[in-house]
């Protein structure tokens, strides 16, 4: 099998847009990715005072998505576990599940605190991740049980029937993000961002890894490839200097939307416990995001090499966009780019085509040459979108 496409999303606010034409626009795109030959919709979860997600109950829109769509597997990413309570949660994902022909799949993660502290929550790093984990092992036994037992921590349940079920067995495709060892060890398939020289260690560490945790040769409990993508915020065009001109002014208000916001809420309240490196910080004892040098370090690559492996535009790379790569030119110059993904050994590319100030029209300008030109490079299942939407 060829390479698999997906796409990660927010949903963010466009100036001027009424809420409603926005999530129109979004089916839209959705129809044409299902048409397209895209595996699955990845859409993230954020609640205020962060601005960059329209869609903060991700299993609402998703239910409105798998209304529209056939083929395209709807995949929240990542649920916040922290801020769900698991019974509403495995109610929920079997509704979602049914509503769609078992397309669903569930990405799972911890989210951060300074939303957890307005929800409420457990805004303790510590507390937060022991949460995540609780709510996780009851979320996997709910579904893949009749009846739930759990004595924790947050949460007590005693011979609790599962009325509903959900249609995969024993329960939709698990994803994390972020994390390629966290992912590996628990079974999931694996969402990563960052550099391409960084993910290139991260695909080798994740299936080395994988091979440790859960066997050589072994596939998910639902009998499918473990698979591992980066997200690459992509913009397409005819020539480069348009692309350029299109993503830089998008990136940097992409970028303000993700950081600034939360950051001046926190100011503005006096929270200097979220304040600087404190908004970021990593629950004690889990694994590093990026992969040990001493192990996978990249071989020295030529001055070609790493002109090809540079981002196309040469935007971003800088951190500033919690650690998302955008690249944006010609569609000759973004296969030169994926054909150097393709040698990293991941099975999985992961795009996001509409964030920070680009419009729906432009979305859909860059989703044409992708589909047209760029994909059927690398699987021999894509289908033109001008053949299947008019």
């Amino acid at each position: 099998m060829g390479l698999q496409f997906g796409i990660f999303d927010h949903i963010e606010p466009v100036p001027d847009m009424p809420l409603e034409q926005i999530y129109q626009g979004r089916l839209q795109q959705l129809e044409r990715f299902d048409a397209a030959g895209f595996y699955a919709y990845h859409l993230a979860e954020h609640h205020t005072p962060a601005v960059h997600s329209l869609a903060p109950s991700q299993n609402v829109f998703l239910a409105a998505a798998s209304q529209r769509t056939q083929r395209l597997r709807l995949t929240p990413c990542v649920y916040v576990l922290p801020l769900h309570h698991p019974l509403r949660l495995i109610e929920e994902v079997c509704m979602l599940d049914h509503l769609s022909s078992g397309r669903l799949e569930m990405g799972v993660g911890r989210g951060g605190v300074l939303e957890a502290y307005f929800w409420g929550s457990d805004a303790d790093v510590e507390r937060n991740q022991q949460k995540y984990r609780e709510t996780l092992a009851i979320l996997k036994a709910g579904l893949s049980h009749e009846m739930l037992t759990y004595h924790g921590e947050f949460y007590t349940f005693d011979e609790l029937p599962m009325r509903l079920r959900p249609r995969q067995q024993p329960y939709p495709p698990l994803w994390y993000m972020r994390n390629a060892e966290i992912a590996a060890a628990e079974g999931m398939n694996a969402v990563l961002v960052g550099s391409l020289d960084g993910f290139e260690a991260n695909v080798k560490r994740y299936y080395d890894l994988w091979e440790q945790h859960q066997g050589v040769g072994s596939l998910t409990v639902q009998g499918t490839a473990p698979k591992i993508g980066l997200v690459n915020h992509i913009v397409l065009a005819d020539t480069e200097a348009e692309a350029v001109a299109l993503a830089k002014p998008a990136w940097d208000e992409y970028v303000w939307n993700l950081r600034t916001p939360r950051r001046l809420e926190a100011e503005r309240r006096g929270l200097e416990q979220f304040l600087g490196a404190n908004m970021f910080k990593r629950p004690s004892g889990i694994p590093a995001r990026e992969a040990p040098d001493e192990r996978y370090a990249a071989s020295p690559r030529t001055e070609e090499a790493r002109r090809r492996r540079t981002p196309p535009g040469n935007l971003g790379g800088d951190g500033q966009g919690a650690g998302f790569s955008v690249i944006a030119g010609t569609s000759d110059s973004i296969r030169v780019y994926m054909d150097e993904y393709v040698a990293t050994g991941a099975n999985y590319f992961v795009c996001s085509f509409q964030w920070g100030g680009l419009s729906h029209d432009q979305a859909m300008r860059s989703i044409q040459l992708f589909v047209e030109d760029v994909m059927p490079h690398y699987t021999d299942t894509v289908t033109p979108v001008s053949e299947v939407v008019g």
